[in-house]
């Protein structure tokens, strides 16, 4: 089992590559080059700026049993895919049970920011965010 990161504007990356050094897990910092991003403890793989290019690289990275910290759920969908865990920086598990309505509910707002209506932006960031992830993230590498 390995961590791959979806690095670029990820706000656990700190948290993650510090479990995965204590648990003795290969970690894998998947990030564009405008964002070079290294971490003692983690492999970083730099990608081509472009449209989904991180994805497409980490998507291609992935195996069974690979844990996968994503806010992408397009990406999401294709690690469940791979037979690996996904998760996004808040503590949300993607599942088969969800992720079908997480990619209709993008659907629909970008349909309906291409229509020039404005959606809210996530909300700031808080100490119970990081906590949630730490306890899911640490759920997803236990269940393996």
């Amino acid at each position: 089992m390995k961590i791959i990161i979806d690095a670029d504007a990820c706000p656990v990356v700190d948290i993650a590559v510090g479990i995965a050094k204590k648990r003795n897990l290969e970690c894998i910092l998947v990030c564009d080059n405008t964002h070079f991003i290294q971490k003692d403890g983690a492999e970083t793989i730099i990608v081509d700026k472009g449209a989904d290019s991180a994805d497409c690289r980490i998507a291609n990275l992935t195996e069974k049993g690979d844990v996968v910290i994503t806010q992408d759920y397009g990406l999401a969908a294709l690690v469940l895919g791979k037979g690996g865990k996904s998760l996004n920086q808040n503590g949300l598990i993607y599942s088969d049970t969800n992720i079908e309505n997480l990619l209709f509910t993008r659907f629909i707002g970008k349909k309906e920011r291409m229509a020039g209506n404005r959606t809210k932006g996530p909300k700031k960031r808080t100490p119970q965010n990081d906590a949630d992830f730490i306890k899911a993230f640490n759920l997803c590498l236990d269940s393996n």
